[in-house]
């Protein structure tokens, strides 16, 4: 089992994991600053990540993707879920908390360029593009072939929206 921790930080808490599994295994850090002393010290603005396809069981991101991209930028979005997708592993999880859009951090903090909300995962999720065409749903398909299961999805009463989500592999991508 090997995992990544994404803007980790000084903090190496566990803070989301699937049932048995509450302690790192062959953990990973990464940080854009070397002060945090991260085992990678990388820009996650700059893709893709320095690491192989298929190299991670899980990727944990708490409180960083809300730091990374701008509201509105749907292809740097696609792109960096992609490039998620590209290194875990078949079934691999990325497990994620980032402040809800009703929460005062939300925008409150001046670093926060974006909003991750659960609704933006419905455009992960491939079989949901059925919908185009009956919904308001946009067709992003010409530029997102990844693919992902929503196995959690939780705003918690700290406003917090915690998320688990699977890649699926291959993808259940189809042509328009």
């Amino acid at each position: 089992m090997k995992e990544l921790l994404l803007g980790c930080g000084s903090n190496r808490e566990k803070k989301l994991y699937v049932e048995g599994r509450a302690a790192w295994s062959a953990l990973t850090t990464l940080d854009f600053s070397d002060a945090h002393k991260p085992d990678v010290v990388y820009d996650m603005a700059q893709l893709p990540l320095p690491f192989v396809d298929d190299s991670f069981d899980e990727i944990h991101a708490y409180d960083v993707l809300e730091h990374i991209g701008q509201q509105g930028d749907f292809r740097f979005f696609f792109d960096q879920w992609s490039d998620f997708w590209r290194i875990l592993r078949p079934g691999g999880r990325f497990l994620g908390i980032s402040p809800h859009r009703s929460s005062p951090w939300a925008w409150g903090d001046p670093g926060h360029t974006r909003i991750i909300c659960p609704e933006s995962f419905l455009f992960l999720h491939q079989p949901a593009y059925g919908d185009v065409g009956k919904t308001a749903m946009t067709d992003y398909r010409f530029c997102y072939k990844a693919d992902y299961n929503i196995e959690f999805s939780n705003i918690a009463v700290d406003q917090q929206h915690r998320f688990v989500l699977r890649a699926v592999k291959p993808s259940r991508w189809s042509p328009q």
